[in-house]
């Protein structure tokens, strides 16, 4: 078995994701998640208010290694956003893209 078959994701280990350093540096739990529809971004972020001044761009790997729970978003559609109430607490998902999760 090789390493690349426990990878949840389509995206490669190396894509650059939005996140903070609250939750690199700071242990801060990944609350929101959102699948940008537009380019296909992925952001992790922890609820706390967003700036530049706490904003980062790390790799999918890294911020899966902090937080191995977000595999179970891997399949999240362009256009969705998931958060949840505490790290422990089951994700929610939501759609807000007007699309489908086939995209039609």
């Amino acid at each position: 078995m090789s390493e690349n078959d426990d990878w949840p994701f389509a995206d490669p280990k190396n894509v650059v994701v939005f996140t903070t350093t609250r939750i690199t540096k700071q242990n801060a739990p990944i609350l929101f998640v959102t699948h940008d529809e537009d380019d296909g971004s992925w952001q992790f972020l922890d609820g706390g208010e967003p700036s530049y001044d706490v904003a980062s761009l790390v790799s999918l790997k890294r911020i899966f290694t902090l937080d191995p729970t977000i595999g179970e978003l891997a399949e999240l559609p362009c256009g969705w956003k998931a958060w949840r109430e505490t790290k422990e607490s089951p994700w929610q998902v939501f759609n807000t893209s007007g699309q489908d999760e086939e995209g039609n």
